[in-house]
């Protein structure tokens, strides 16, 4: 007994002694939960567990559950495919979900008390946002529809058995191409409805605009409310959605809501008596504080139960009781979950919400709440992807620990928030230090700063496996939410309105010198690397000082001209990033153009973009890299094959881009 008790803590030293640090391969390790679903007596926790699958090089997810009391996880379905979008039927007898097992997106269906599994659909596209009838008889979804194109152009001459050229392609929509989705057909997304137990979909909305945004029930089941944006100019006013009303009877659609501004996430609720959205009025600029309305069905008064909150409102629940509406909010670079009565002061009940992103650490999360408001939500950690939490007596308690078998005998780095004041105007900014595995203060870092994109976005304490992969090597990793982030009230990020960028250089570099300062910092060893907004202010930084050893710029905007001019979302950004269109506004576009100041870069800058991003088109990588070559600056391209602007979707591909930043630093620290 001895003996092995001897034996145990030996092995119990030398597993705490020889912990080992993070590898780039380990990614195929990590797990993350999203997607949950509570029951009503709030004893299980539904949600979708995402794994990465070493031989196919993606992620797959299967969905599980969770015991509220006795924290047992239990396998629902299962398989390296997509299960995923669960949702509860009103019974709690079934729980619907969609999955690619059979090769195409289709609806399924699990009957909780037996176990079995059918496939209820036989659809043609992929389907999405999954709602349950009051009753538990239909399941209502939306569905992207095609519509008959054909050229107007039709060449004479061919003749039979004759090998020619692949047609032309003739496109004449606004929106011909989006971003992880390549080149658009012609077509809506339009709303449907299925048999529970399966059966032929019926479609319910059928003219020429997309209908299938987020739907409710009404309480009887006779009408659904769904958001969309039905006006005639859509397509260059794509942010000015209404909510509207569907009779199920008669397919007659009624608008309820008409302002100019979005309005979205209708929600019913219990009692039928009440409408709950979110939304704000339009007023062209970069950022507005997204607020939380109520409608009184009956009398048609409405009024926003957040007027003078600050920040913005995200996802939205009713209580069970039809008395208040809970609600996520992202602040000070954490999500939190707040409970707002339909009259009187709200209350903050967790701050903790957790990112459900691995690969940067970007703020959000997701949550649910049982109809005796006890709830479960994805937990915030900066050393572990996001697990599954409940709150008890006002306290969190994990109920899944998802990474102790990938992490569990890894040291990781240590994050600590860091406050500094801008050298511009002392306006204060948060940041976040990531110190290397077996810091010591006494010695001198290479410093990697990391900066976020959007630009309208924020960074958190939440788990990053490229700030732990950088680290990991050595570095201090500093990120930072400079002016423009979200997060800290609306005039914090609307400090870069058609400013943008400009003082966040300075914001980011005030974090520089504050780390500098505390000793531990290699001022030969200074690095910069950011994505999408994050390269903007990399491609920035470098036109605008020296002091940086190397840099590293992920798909950036270089001239803003040639961006609004090429990117999938256009419409929105010439109205909103810009005073006006760029042939009346030049100076104002090259002014912010980092293209325009590649006269003075001569640090080592590296570009790293995905072919196939058409968010941020590779072209803008291109129109540097050989600005850069023309300047004789040290530089060098790497393109992602078959990648998006969400480079790092497949892990392979946040392997090579961690490696390939990783490479480029370490060959200008000599």
């Amino acid at each position: 007994m001895k003996k092995t008790l001897a034996i145990s803590l030996l092995l119990g030293v030398s597993h705490c002694a020889f912990a080992n640090t993070l590898q780039l391969q380990d990614v195929f390790n990590l797990e993350y939960a999203n997607q949950i679903d509570m029951t009503d007596d709030g004893k299980t926790v539904y949600f979708v567990r995402n794994r990465m699958d070493i031989k196919t090089d993606r992620k797959f997810t299967n969905i599980w559950s969770v015991d509220y009391k006795t924290k047992q996880l239990q396998p629902l379905t299962s398989g390296v495919h997509m299960d995923y979008a669960p949702v509860l039927s009103p019974d709690g007898q079934r729980l619907a979900f969609i999955s690619t097992r059979d090769g195409s997106s289709q609806i399924y269906m699990k009957w909780l008390k037996t176990g079995a599994i059918a496939k209820i659909s036989n659809l043609t596209s992929s389907p999405h946002s999954l709602v349950w009838s009051p009753d538990s008889t239909k399941i209502v979804f939306g569905m992207f529809v095609p519509s008959a194109a054909s050229a107007p152009v039709s060449l004479p001459g061919k003749p039979q058995g004759a090998t020619w050229a692949e047609p032309a392609k003739f496109i004449d929509d606004v929106f011909y191409r989006a971003d992880g989705g390549g080149y658009s057909k012609k077509g809506y997304s339009q709303l449907f409805a299925i048999e529970a137990n399966g059966g032929n979909a019926q479609q319910l909305t059928h003219d020429n605009f997309d209908n299938a945004g987020m739907v409710s029930f009404s309480a009887d089941g006779k009408s659904l409310y769904f958001s969309a944006n039905r006006h005639n100019n859509n397509q260059l006013k794509p942010t000015n959605s209404d909510i509207y009303q569907l009779n199920l009877d008669t397919l007659n659609i009624k608008a309820i809501t008409d302002r100019n501004g979005p309005d979205n996430q209708p929600k019913i609720s219990p009692d039928g008596r009440y409408l709950a959205y979110t939304g704000y009025d339009d007023k062209r600029t970069n950022y507005e504080n997204t607020q939380l309305y109520i409608r009184n069905l009956k009398t048609g008064k409405t009024a926003s139960l957040t007027p003078n909150f600050d920040r913005s409102v995200g996802q939205i629940k009713w209580s069970s009781n039809s008395k208040g509406i809970y609600f996520s909010y992202a602040d000070k670079g954490q999500t939190a979950l707040a409970y707002q009565p339909r009259s009187g002061n709200r209350k903050v009940l967790t701050e903790q919400l957790g990112s459900v992103s691995f690969g940067r650490p970007y703020s959000g999360g997701d949550f649910d709440v049982s109809a005796e408001g006890e709830l479960a939500f994805t937990l915030a950690d900066t050393q572990r992807p996001a697990d599954i939490a409940t709150i008890k007596r006002k306290k969190v308690h994990r109920l899944t620990q998802l990474n102790n078998d990938a992490l569990g005998n890894t040291e990781l780095a240590k994050v600590e928030p860091i406050w500094v004041k801008s050298s511009h105007d002392q306006l204060p900014i948060q940041g976040w230090v990531a110190y290397p595995p077996g810091f010591d203060k006494s010695k001198k870092y290479p410093l990697i700063l990391e900066i976020h994109g959007g630009p309208v976005a924020n960074y958190g304490p939440h788990f990053s496996a490229e700030v732990q992969l950088y680290a990991a090597k050595g570095n201090v990793v500093l990120y930072m939410n400079p002016r423009g982030s979200d997060s800290y009230g609306k005039e914090f990020a609307q400090t870069i309105h058609h400013n943008y960028p400009s003082n966040d250089f300075d914001d980011l570099m005030s974090g520089v010198d504050a780390l500098i300062k505390k000793g531990y910092i290699d001022e030969s060893k200074l690095f910069v690397t950011g994505g999408s907004g994050g390269g903007v202010l990399t491609a920035w930084i470098v036109g605008h000082t020296d002091r940086f050893a190397a840099a590293v710029v992920a798909k950036p905007v270089i001239n803003w001209i040639s961006f609004v001019l090429t990117a999938d979302f256009y419409p929105f950004f010439a109205d909103y990033w810009f005073p006006g269109k760029p042939w009346d506004h030049i100076a104002h576009y090259m002014k912010r153009s980092p293209i325009s100041y590649v006269g003075n870069v001569s640090t080592p800058t590296m570009l790293l973009t995905g072919e196939s991003d058409y968010r941020t088109p590779i072209s803008e990588t291109e129109q540097f890299y050989q600005a850069l070559k023309l300047q004789g600056v040290d530089t060098a391209m790497v393109r992602i094959p078959n990648a998006s602007h969400g480079i790092t979707k497949r892990p392979s591909n946040l392997m090579s881009k961690v490696a390939y930043i990783q490479w480029w630093f370490d060959k200008h620290s000599k």
